[in-house]
């Protein structure tokens, strides 16, 4: 494809593991601010008068704001200094978790939901990309690996930490607190990040985003791993749309707290990121993908005894975590490898895939679950895991033989 212009940046010599574990850690408490809501989606229900069938719109809101992110926010990292424009979002970020906590109306809700996902998502990807930016193409597999893992983690304590806080103070103080933590990762990020601005000369912001065009039309890579990311996330998004709706119901009746707590099991897939980043940097990318889209597919044989032990539903949950979030890594490894200096802008194309598939498994998974109940919504998340891997084993011999070098 056409070079893009390239930009200079100001790279961290060595990424001491305090600094990595930074980068973790603000990683997972931003992505947190978009999963509260997930085991709170009952709690929605009941004080907005959401009928069951709509209630993945919450979520589905949350989604269009994670691809205006994508498309509006994130490929500015390329643009100006990432360090200013994280502090900027997270300012912002700070407002909307407030006024979450505040709506009084449905409509407010969906808004609230949506800038948090505009905010959040840029926030998150804005971290992510500094760091592949900032660290050595030696360390870069291993410390993008880091931050996803720190995603992973932060997602999954999210849905724990907002099912506890709703069970003792409502669903309106989890976003209270959610405001506070955010000021204190600003806090810390302003003392210890470096700027990182471009040297060189500066596209202007209409042709910045008509070169994520340009990326998308070319990168066959980007295209193929992007197509991957957008049926993991639907997958993914199947199960975590309505899980709260399958455990607060008979014979479950669990809690807030206890809902959340389902997330814990997933921490597995947190150490599966953090392993794919390493198997990607020695040309293992297709292999781990291979298995991790096996696994993904396997995990809905436990997940469709659910209804009948928690102990299947454990099981199929550390499946699909470890085997999503594997590909996860794997897809960002060989992305991030093809155009060093668009580094914001190939993260905002490939998390544009990610918010589609996102969207689309939660409002497909509510509707499945209003029809056909648990099955209907294992049968459609199945559906989705067996056509990720029939597409991958179908492109194989159209990924460049480069896609695993660095």
């Amino acid at each position: 494809m056409p070079a893009l212009p390239e930009f200079s940046y100001t790279r961290i010599p060595c990424m001491t593991p305090s600094l990595v574990a930074v980068f973790a850690c603000a990683c997972g408490l931003s992505v947190a601010n978009i999963y509260y809501s997930q085991p709170l989606l009952d709690a929605f229900g009941t004080d907005f008068r959401i009928e069951p069938a709509a209630i993945g719109g919450i979520m589905t809101a949350t989604q269009v704001g994670c691809a205006l992110a994508l498309l509006s926010l994130v490929p500015l990292g390329d643009r100006m200094d990432r360090r200013r424009l994280m502090l900027m979002q997270l300012a912002g970020l700070v407002v909307a978790l407030v006024g979450v906590g505040m709506v009084t109306s449905i409509t407010a809700l969906l808004f609230g939901m949506l800038a948090l996902g505009l905010l959040a998502t840029a926030m998150t990807q804005g971290l992510i990309a500094y760091a592949a930016t900032a660290a050595s193409p030696a360390q870069r597999g291993r410390v993008v690996g880091a931050a996803q893992g720190g995603v992973v983690i932060g997602l999954l304590l999210g849905r724990v930490l907002a099912g506890g806080i709703a069970d003792l103070a409502g669903w309106r103080m989890v976003y209270f607190c959610a405001a506070a933590v955010m000021l204190i990762v600003g806090g810390i990020l302003w003392r210890l990040l470096p700027p990182q601005a471009p040297s060189a000369e500066r596209l202007t912001y209409l042709q910045l985003l008509l070169s994520m065009c340009t990326l998308l039309r070319h990168e066959r890579v980007l295209q193929i791993r992007g197509v991957l990311a957008m049926l993991l996330f639907a997958a993914f998004n199947v199960l975590w749309t309505v899980l709260a709706l399958l455990l607060s119901a008979p014979p479950y009746a669990l809690s807030h707290a206890q809902i959340g707590a389902f997330g814990l099991v997933g921490v597995a897939g947190a150490l599966g990121a953090a392993r794919a980043g390493a198997w990607a940097d020695r040309g293992l990318g297709q292999w781990t993908s291979g298995l991790a889209l096996i696994l993904l597919l396997a995990s809905w044989l436990p997940l469709m005894l659910a209804p009948y032990s928690l102990w299947w539903l454990a099981i199929g949950i550390i499946a699909l975590d470890l085997g999503g979030q594997a590909i996860h890594v794997t897809n960002q490894g060989m992305i991030f490898s093809t155009q060093p200096h668009a580094h914001s802008r190939l993260v905002g194309c490939y998390m544009l895939f990610y918010a589609v598939g996102s969207g689309l498994g939660a409002i497909s998974a509510t509707g499945a679950w209003s029809a056909w109940g648990w099955p209907g919504v294992c049968l459609l998340g199945a559906c989705i895991s067996a056509l990720a891997l029939a597409f991958w084993a179908l492109t194989l011999k159209y990924m460049p033989k480069t896609a695993e070098v660095r």
